[in-house]
């Protein structure tokens, strides 16, 4: 399966990765099913599914990661029990509001200007400092992040990061 190829090859690039998250909202569920199923069979790090609680159970994910725009933090949590979930947040009201939700992470972005949301203001890394004081679950930053600004998300205080084409 292609997706699952692309997160093998990606998993070789990026050595460092601790999580992989599935998203490929073309597929239809079947196709999505069958592809975290394989992907976490193959996988030696926790596979996270986009937004698709139904998919993380039936393929064995170790969680999701839901856009703010998804399921409530609250309502995943009732379906998913102690799995992992994550929030994409783009404000340090919605981040607050995740974690106070029982988020166990949120992905906070685009902090850059970002080839695969181009359409999306960057927040910046003073927004990225603002986030991590406000929280104490694990921030992570996503959008635009290079290897060169690797360092400045761990110093702005990101727990980590998200990268789509950092190591391709």
């Amino acid at each position: 399966m292609a997706v699952v190829a692309s997160a093998r090859e990606g998993l070789y690039a990026a050595p460092r990765a601790t999580v992989l998250q599935l998203r490929a909202p073309r597929l239809t569920t079947r196709e999505l099913e069958a592809n975290a199923i394989e992907l976490v069979s193959a996988s030696a790090v926790p596979v996270l599914i986009s937004s698709r609680c139904d998919v993380a159970l039936a393929g064995g994910a170790a969680g999701v990661n839901l856009p703010e725009r998804d399921i409530s933090v609250h309502d995943a949590r009732q379906l998913l029990g102690h799995r992992m979930i994550g929030r994409s947040v783009h404000s340090v009201q919605s981040a607050v509001e995740a974690e106070r939700d029982g988020a166990d992470f949120v992905i906070f972005g685009p902090v850059w200007t970002s080839e695969s949301h181009r359409d999306a203001r960057p927040a910046g890394v003073e927004a990225l400092v603002s986030v991590a004081r406000a929280l104490r679950i694990p921030v992570i930053a996503i959008g635009g992040v290079t290897e060169e600004r690797i360092a400045e998300c761990h110093a702005a205080g990101a727990a980590g990061y998200a990268a789509i084409r950092l190591f391709q």
